[in-house]
């Protein structure tokens, strides 16, 4: 009994905590611009291919099948960590153990994961200590960030040993029960089971609490973190923008404007007062909620920096540091816009975190949306502080000026008059035929 009182109270401590972050995160959700969800159907096709059968993973074979191996373990060890909640809470083992064949096919796939997670983050962590790899290295990438994924690397190969050892020392109490339940577990467990029950339940518990508690620690972390990813990461790809990648979103205000030039029939009086909207993206809270979702889902992994034409050619641009600028401005911002929507630091997004030297140099090629293992969408967020600096402070590049020039004067990007248009032909000879 005493047991479950202490878990009872850590359980209650941990999800409050988790609450409150949570909670932080769903206001800041909402300072930001609407977006709109449609076609729910083929956004949950989406989420299958790319977020639970990790497509954009396997374009490099071995890292991704590792990267699906941690995945899938998680979604599967889950079970096991709510089996685990229930028996605290409970006092009873094996609580879900009712579910059957069900519930053994999940309990030996989570033996079998265990292991297959444990190499896979050995060999993470080796790539990151040892082989300095490219991508986890820039000017975003600080020494906090490396301190961060080697923190909650930890955390995991920690969660992966205990519980590994909880299904050995199962077996070993309970042999002839729990053999086809820990296939790998088994095998180990053959050299405990002549040690004492009382040494093998001390053993057993020190495991299960160990586990239990790193269970709280890291999902209490994960807010603060990169990792969040391994909340957002699915639910930011059923969010996933539909259309082709190459197609940028219009402004709604503006499309309105236009088609009330094309056919003035349509317009229908507007409000005397409506309300004054800022062109494209000059802070935290001009983006959209899917946008500000994106920053909160990346993962640091840096493929799209990777792939990125501009960085590759030297260029400031990276895209994986604008996300993060995002996230980074929201939480300085933030708090203090919760407390007064007038809020203002004299500081922004734009310049203050992200130069308009970085976002003049993409190409909008949009390899770095094609590479991002969860959907996220840079250039859009580019596109739209590029509309801020041209709509709203007319702060183009001469060269981009020039043309708005000529299209303003002679209906065409070229420095000519549409009667001049036809000149460069005059001495071409036609061929009758």
């Amino acid at each position: 009994m005493q047991k479950q009182i202490i878990f009872i109270l850590l359980l209650i401590i941990s999800f409050g905590i988790l609450a409150y972050s949570l909670k932080r995160i769903f206001l800041f959700i909402r300072l930001t611009k609407p977006f709109k969800i449609e076609h729910i159907g083929r956004h949950i096709i989406e989420m299958f291919k790319v977020a639970f059968f990790q497509t954009k993973i396997f374009r490099r074979p071995v890292l991704g099948l590792m990267h699906a191996f941690v995945f899938w373990g998680f979604c599967i060890i889950l079970f096991g960590s709510l089996e685990l909640m229930i028996d605290g809470v409970s006092g009873y083992e094996k609580s879900l153990s009712f579910l059957g064949f069900i519930y053994n096919i999940l309990i030996i796939s989570g033996d079998v994961f265990a292991w297959l997670v444990l190499i896979a983050i050995c060999v993470f962590f080796a790539r990151r200590v040892f082989l300095h790899v490219k991508r986890f290295s820039g000017i975003e990438m600080k020494h906090k960030s490396h301190q961060d994924a080697n923190f909650a690397l930890s955390l995991i190969f920690v969660l992966m040993v205990t519980l590994i050892w909880m299904n050995i020392l199962s077996y070993s109490m309970h042999p002839a029960e729990y053999k086809l339940l820990y296939p790998i577990g088994s095998l180990f467990g053959e050299f405990f089971v002549t040690l004492s029950p009382a040494l093998l339940k001390t053993g057993f518990e020190i495991n299960w609490w160990t586990h239990i508690i790193i269970i709280f620690v890291f999902m209490n972390v994960l807010p603060y973190s990169k990792h969040f990813h391994v909340f957002m990461s699915v639910p930011n790809v059923f969010l996933s923008r539909l259309e082709p990648l190459g197609k940028l979103p219009n402004m709604d205000n503006i499309t309105k404007e236009i088609k009330i030039m094309m056919n003035p029939d349509t317009y229908v009086e507007a409000d005397q007062n409506p309300p004054v909207e800022r062109f494209g993206v000059k802070d935290a809270e001009d983006v959209t909620w899917k946008t500000y979702l994106d920053s909160l889902s990346c993962t640091e992994c840096g493929r799209c920096t990777s792939v990125c034409p501009a960085n590759i050619t030297g260029k400031k641009l990276s895209p994986r540091k604008v996300m993060m600028d995002l996230r980074a401005r929201m939480k300085e911002k933030g708090p203090s816009l919760l407390k007064d929507k007038l809020y203002d630091d004299k500081k922004s997004l734009l310049r203050d975190y992200i130069t308009t030297e970085e976002l003049w140099a993409c190409t909008t090629c949009n390899a770095c949306a094609k590479e991002c293992p969860i959907n996220i969408n840079h250039p859009i967020l580019i596109m739209e502080m590029r509309r801020y600096l041209v709509m709203e402070e007319s702060a183009a590049p001469s060269g981009l000026n020039t043309i708005f020039a000529n299209i303003e004067n002679n209906g065409a990007p070229w420095q000519f008059s549409p009667e001049d248009r036809l000149l460069w032909a005059k001495d071409i000879v036609r061929i009758r035929t």
